[in-house]
């Protein structure tokens, strides 16, 4: 697997996203769990992608992660890890005050106790009261009394972006990208990143499970599902937005690969050409099976790239990409 840097850390190309792991109705078995981690990292996917909000403040990705390397320390080194907070603790509203954010920091390191250190920190959303440049300096102490290694932002607009960048080093950018949602690719993020040289993180690749074809109406979503409340999988839309699924399975049936690998493959296609910058898909998955899957991209060649690109010109998603009350909270 191809790698690039983070924080001064080589990690694969393809990372792991560990919010299904805690945050969800019926979350795995930390055996499951555990399995699911070390297929990850022997895959090369070393970049874990977690947070303070997936879960409860009692049950969430650090306390998962201290488990973890309680049982495979060595594991610790090789990982690089990347924890979004910010949050008001218990609940989904954003607090970018300082004495918020160095709160949700000292408690991403307590839970850590030693045993990985925290590569890089960013507030899952901005609260919209205080300015990025304050943000970005409160976590920037951490960084600079060593107890962080780099700054990452969550969902921000390239204003954002080049403001907090004037100010601070800022180390990635998460936003979600993937064959359904495709505006980083089209709002100024991606031009912002890469005049800044900082790698964008995918989060959402697989379009919350939807590229994967395993989704083929409403009904087969769990009752408990968070996606049953998402506008893009409303029964209203559902086949419409199937269009572009099929179109990825037919296009994955002449590759003999699944769909989920075309998906994550495109976004490794994209990937620091044509004047974007570096950017590393961090599916997540609670089997080993579907993490050999995702981390098993394939190469695509500049056909198969703008066969996918034509797809995309003709078939429309239909909804947006959250609820009203997530929507709120996005820097668009």
């Amino acid at each position: 697997m191809k790698t690039t840097q983070l924080v001064g850390k080589e990690v694969g190309q393809v990372g792991y996203g560990l919010m299904g792991l805690t945050w969800r109705a019926s979350p795995p078995s930390q055996a499951q769990s555990f399995k699911a981690m070390r297929a990850a990292l022997a895959h090369g996917a070393n970049f874990w992608n977690g947070g303070e909000i997936y879960g409860s403040p009692e049950r969430n990705s650090l306390q998962l992660l201290n488990e973890y390397f309680t049982e495979y320390p060595a594991d610790a080194k090789q990982v690089v890890l990347s924890i979004k907070g910010g949050l008001i603790p218990g609940q989904m509203a954003p607090d970018s005050s300082a004495g918020n954010v160095k709160r949700s920091i000292d408690e991403c390191l307590r839970w850590l106790d030693g045993k990985k250190t925290l590569d890089l920190f960013e507030c899952a959303r901005l609260d919209g009261k205080t300015d990025v440049e304050e943000v970005v300096a409160t976590i920037g102490e951490y960084v600079k009394a060593g107890k962080l290694g780099g700054i990452s932002l969550t969902e921000v607009s390239a204003a954002t972006i080049r403001r907090a960048a004037k100010v601070q080093r800022i180390a990635a950018v998460e936003v979600e990208f993937s064959l359904w949602s495709t505006e980083l690719l089209e709002n100024g993020v991606a031009e912002a990143c890469k005049e800044n040289d900082i790698p964008v993180i995918a989060y959402s690749p697989l379009g919350r499970g939807f590229l994967t074809g395993q989704i083929k109406s409403f009904d087969d979503l769990p009752a408990d599902s968070m996606l049953r409340h998402f506008p893009r999988f409303q029964p209203d839309v559902f086949d419409e937005n199937l269009k572009l699924v099929r179109e990825v399975e037919s296009i994955a049936k002449q590759k003999s690969v699944t769909p989920a690998q075309i998906a994550i493959s495109w976004i490794l296609a994209k990937s620091g050409q044509d004047g974007y910058p570096v950017i590393i898909p961090i599916p997540g998955a609670t089997t080993e099976e579907r993490i050999n899957e995702n981390m098993n991209p394939i190469s695509l060649s500049k056909e198969d790239v703008a066969a996918i690109d034509d797809v995309l010109k003709k078939v429309a998603v239909k909804g947006g990409r959250y609820p009203d009350a997530g929507t709120a909270h996005l820097d668009m």
